[in-house]
């Protein structure tokens, strides 16, 4: 994954978060295990040998894919093919998500086509959102003191763990703190995706609808 652009407000305050949620949803460990069948990949750099590219279908095979990036990834392991995936502190992409709204849009293109469309995964996304990363910082409040020792010991480990990510992109570690906010950030983000789908105007990119439903 090259390093992405982190210079505006809304920038510093979603990206650090979007690298976070991206290796939580696709681990490194996972990704380069051949037993696993986690396979992902970061679209802005890949390096790939031609004969493996060949023996994965080439890019005709994703030609329909909208995050076409893990769609490549996924033919490649299937392929018998090896992958690596990790963040690159020198490469660096000059695409900026300057603005919320650019941020939102950026997420919501491929987020419900990430959830294969199932408003069930939606629904069990949304509150596994919110139970992992906005209720330990609840209840630290809570009347019961082991409640709240626990939820305390979930959030300095919460925090502690987006520090690194915070780091690489050279803000201030202190953000860790809207961490919570970002993840209802993209928790929005996702059902802006789905609702986006359901009116015929998922997947927009450039102008155009890429993800809509099939009776459309």
């Amino acid at each position: 994954m090259v390093k992405l652009r982190c210079q505006t407000l809304a920038e510093k305050f979603a990206i650090p978060a979007f690298v976070y949620f991206f290796f939580l949803l696709y681990p490194p460990e996972r990704v380069g295990n051949q037993r696993s069948q986690a396979a992902g990949a970061a679209g802005g750099c890949i390096l790939i040998l031609p004969e493996m590219l060949e023996k994965a279908g080439g890019f005709e095979s994703i030609r329909g894919e909208i995050i076409d990036d893990c769609g490549l990834a996924g033919r490649v392991k299937k392929a018998g093919g090896r992958l690596w995936l990790g963040v690159s502190r020198e490469t660096r992409s000059i695409r900026g998500y300057a603005t919320f709204s650019k941020l939102r849009d950026m997420i919501s293109r491929s987020a419900f086509n990430q959830l294969r469309h199932s408003w069930l995964m939606l629904i069990v996304s949304i509150v596994g959102m919110v139970l992992t990363f906005v209720a330990p910082l609840a209840l630290v409040w809570a009347k019961d003191r082991t409640a709240g020792w626990i939820a305390a010991t979930a959030c300095i480990a919460m925090f502690a763990s987006y520090v690194p990510v915070l780091r690489l992109h050279r803000v201030n570690p202190l953000s860790a703190l809207t961490l919570p906010f970002a993840a209802m950030f993209y928790t929005y983000a996702t059902v802006h995706s789905a609702l986006n789908y359901w009116r015929g105007k998922g997947g927009e990119w450039k102008g155009r609808a890429q993800d809509v439903p099939s009776s459309w």
